[in-house]
């Protein structure tokens, strides 16, 4: 599970297995995962300070990458 939090802490955008939603924008970045299982999230988002969350399947602990992208419009 993949959240993006704003700066006050609100979570603005959510997402667990990619292709369950998003997928059309994802996919036309060229940044899509390989596993359908993975999480992404393609955002627009005013200048301003973020915090991605991450969590394993069920709560569960384990490591992450998060990786941020700037993508042309």
């Amino acid at each position: 599970m993949l959240e993006l939090h704003n700066d006050n802490g609100a979570v603005i955008a959510s997402n667990d297995n990619w292709q369950d939603a998003q997928a059309a924008q994802i996919t036309a970045s060229g940044l899509a995962p390989s596993d359908q299982r993975e999480a992404a999230i393609f955002a627009t988002l005013p200048a301003g300070n973020y915090t991605a969350v991450v969590r394993g399947a069920h709560d569960t602990a384990g490591v992450a990458l998060v990786e941020v992208y700037s993508v042309g419009q």
